[in-house]
């Protein structure tokens, strides 16, 4: 656990314990500010360092359950802060906040241990150049993109394709930029856990993914750590092997609600709506090692629970504040059978300004973004009198926007095996031809169904006929 190079132990003595916050007198050295505590039976009880109480009195919360300390007990000081191993080894594991491996498929010999508390790179070593982050899926690439180096918000509930979406970006990921995907799981039910591992061993993504998880059921510490811990992975194979990372978080809300348990734990005092009053420096901790430096980049996608659906909340507004990009999963479009189920209208992108993408990208998704929210504006009509009484332009606008709807579906390669469709990875060119084309109406003879389910739009003319889902078809109209 420590290297003390073979030194006498600085030990201390508990003096209070209060759920997960213990404090600890020693009378020799004082530990550091995020030093690692042992104490128990072997030294399980694990307890990081937040507070220096005065000269000789630590406070800390404990990473691990403290069931079975009193009072009086012998506390260790490592000497170190919490560090985890790092290496190539890690792709395809599955580890917890300390680093260890918890898959069950046997104990993994690393060379070398990394604190996880490190600062973000200094602004001399970022690029400043803005790039954007292509992922193959034409959904994102032209009404959302993502930004290289940066933050993306992912908004969706249970059932609205999340999860498929995360796996193909990291098969994605694999396959075009020839790096590796890190998934943290910050509060994630015990059942999520197990279901995304085994379903990212099925798709065959695994090999080049590394899961970290800080389950629901552990101690507020640990969920508030863990995305350190994957941090520091993603730093390693950023920084020392050069290569483009992929961190998806789930679920940043967690986090920063396990922030808010530790902060009542050690008595401060609350800031608005109950949040801890250090929420914004210790989401800004996270946040800002997540960037693109000269040797590779971290690009993030994170998922975002809002409480009660309001976007006013303090916990939305700090989070909001560092994306770059958000994605929006709809339910009713997911029941339409329109994968992904993005909704154009509901997602936004700072990226998306001529300045970045260019000028045609640019006016190619204002007009798609038009297109859209004319269709919804006229849902209300069709619904009551038909399609027959709108006027010759508002019929070619719904013809429109139902072919844009279908076009910007998307087969994955994650899900081949269960929908007997090959996936496609979509360059944004071929995206934005795509989509350029249906606007200009170029495929007026073709019918809905040939756009639903295809790659580049070259595959419209073969997919005529053959692509047709009744969901897709009549879904939107209800």
């Amino acid at each position: 656990m420590t290297d003390m190079n073979n030194t006498e132990k600085n030990t201390g003595i508990i003096e209070r314990i209060r759920g997960s916050i213990i404090d600890a007198r020693f009378t020799g050295k004082i530990p550091q500010m995020y030093n690692l505590l042992t104490a128990g039976e072997d030294g399980k009880v694990r307890v990081e360092v937040v507070s220096l109480l005065d000269s000789e009195t630590v406070r800390g919360v404990a990473i691990t359950p403290t069931k079975g300390l009193a009072r009086g007990e012998e506390i260790i000081d490592t000497g170190n802060p919490i560090s985890t191993p790092v290496g190539e080894k890690m792709l395809g594991r599955v580890f917890n906040v300390f680093g260890e491996v918890i898959d069950r498929n046997g104990e993994v010999e690393f060379d070398e241990k990394r604190s996880i508390h490190r600062p973000p790179p200094e602004l001399t070593e970022r690029v400043s150049k803005t790039e954007i982050f292509l992922t193959g899926l034409k959904a994102i690439d032209v009404l959302t993109p993502i930004e290289r180096g940066g933050k993306a918000g992912l908004f969706g509930g249970a059932g609205v394709g999340k999860t498929v979406l995360i796996m193909e970006m990291i098969h994605n990921m694999v396959g075009k930029y020839e790096g590796v995907s890190i998934f943290c799981g910050i509060g994630e039910r015990v059942r999520e856990a197990e279901e995304l591992y085994r379903e990212v061993k099925e798709s065959g993504v695994l090999e080049n993914t590394v899961l970290v998880y800080g389950q629901m059921n552990e101690q507020p510490g640990a969920r508030m750590r863990v995305g350190h811990t994957a941090l520091n992975i993603a730093e390693y194979f950023r920084d020392d092997r050069q290569q483009d990372v992929l961190l998806l978080i789930d679920n940043i809300f967690r986090f920063i609600q396990a922030g808010a348990e530790v902060s009542g734990l050690l008595g401060r005092l609350p800031s608005r709506v109950g949040y801890q009053p250090t929420m914004s420096t210790e989401l800004a901790e996270l946040e800002e090692r997540i960037c693109n430096t000269r040797s590779g980049s971290i690009t993030s996608v994170q998922a975002v629970y809002v409480p009660a659906d309001d976007f006013t909340d303090p916990a939305a507004v700090h989070t909001f504040g560092h994306l770059s990009s958000s994605i929006v999963l709809s339910r009713k479009r997911a029941s339409q059978g329109l994968y992904p189920a993005i909704d154009p209208l509901q997602s936004a992108s700072k990226m998306l300004s001529p300045l970045v993408v260019g000028q045609r990208h640019y006016n190619i998704a204002r007009e798609i973004r038009r297109t859209l929210a004319e269709y919804e504006d006229l849902k209300d009509i069709i619904a009551m009198l038909g399609m027959e009484e709108l006027s010759q332009d508002d019929q070619r606008t719904v013809h429109r926007a139902r072919k844009l709807e279908r076009f910007l579906t998307q087969p994955f390669f994650v899900t081949e095996q269960f929908t007997n469709k090959k996936g496609k990875l979509v360059s944004l060119e071929d995206s934005l031809d795509g989509c350029e084309k249906i606007l200009n109406d170029e495929f007026e003879d073709l019918s809905e169904s040939a756009f639903y389910m295809i790659g580049g739009i070259d595959e419209v003319r073969k997919g005529d006929g053959d692509n047709s889902n009744s969901d897709a078809e009549d879904g939107d109209e209800d």
